[in-house]
């Protein structure tokens, strides 16, 4: 019963440490694991993160594995979404998938809400949650507009392109990437028009993806106005 509270619990001394030992541990592995991206490391260092690494996998082995026995419905701590992300973290270095999957580690610094009991950052996440409740029928309309736009922009600017730059725009597939970048105003600049009527096109489009980075962030901003709004009156009527 005692390493039950331990392991799941917070309200303990002994399960606060716990919880803060994890945490850390997930920030050390994935640091470590972005140090081991940069480039001309020496033997030594790249000997210490693997080292690191074995040991880091071995603690988040065994807690793993004394999550699932303490747990009360094991098969349900193991298909949970904490669950899956804790063997995923760990399962590459027992079985060689060419994958590596150490950064999904970040996921479960999630339990720091819990862990710190943050009451108040739980309420915004919820009143969050009810922004996009509020405007999901929006959003979805929205959405299929913005497919629809983005289709509509591909077909078009393939049309004026497809002649003057035959590689860059050889198909409405490979003019979907333009439409795209093109729509959400990043404009990478590794496809663009040469044309006068395609430049003349994109100019309409970019106008159009104004609106489409705008409409969501002003229907989600004025949803979660609504609901701050409602938990202040709330918060008065109760005092």
């Amino acid at each position: 019963m005692h390493l039950k509270q331990t392991i799941e619990q917070t309200d303990t001394r002994a399960g606060r440490v716990f919880d803060y030992c994890i945490q850390s541990l997930i920030v050390i592995s994935l640091f470590s694991f972005a140090v081991e991206t940069l480039p001309d490391l020496s033997a030594g260092v790249q000997t210490f993160l693997r080292v690191l690494e074995i040991l880091v996998v071995m603690v988040f082995t065994l807690e793993y594995l004394l999550r699932i026995m303490v747990a009360d419905r094991k098969l349900r701590f193991i298909f949970s979404f904490y669950g899956l992300i804790d063997l995923m973290a760990i399962l590459p270095f027992y079985v060689t998938t060419g994958i590596d999957l150490r950064s999904i580690r970040i996921f479960r610094l999630f339990r720091l809400f819990r862990a710190f009991k943050l009451v108040r950052y739980n309420k915004a996440i919820q009143r969050l949650r009810l922004a996009f409740v509020r405007v999901k029928a929006e959003l979805m309309i929205f959405m299929m507009a913005t497919a629809f736009l983005l289709y509509i922009s591909a077909v078009g600017i393939y049309y004026f392109e497809h002649t003057a730059q035959p590689k860059a725009f050889a198909s409405v597939f490979h003019a979907l990437w333009w439409a795209i970048v093109t729509l959400t105003t990043v404009g990478y600049g590794d496809a663009y028009p040469v044309t006068v009527g395609g430049k003349i096109f994109t100019f309409f489009v970019l106008l159009i993806g104004i609106g489409i980075v705008a409409i969501p962030t002003g229907l989600i901003a004025a949803a979660l106005s609504e609901g701050i709004d409602g938990a202040a009156e709330g918060d008065k009527s109760v005092s």
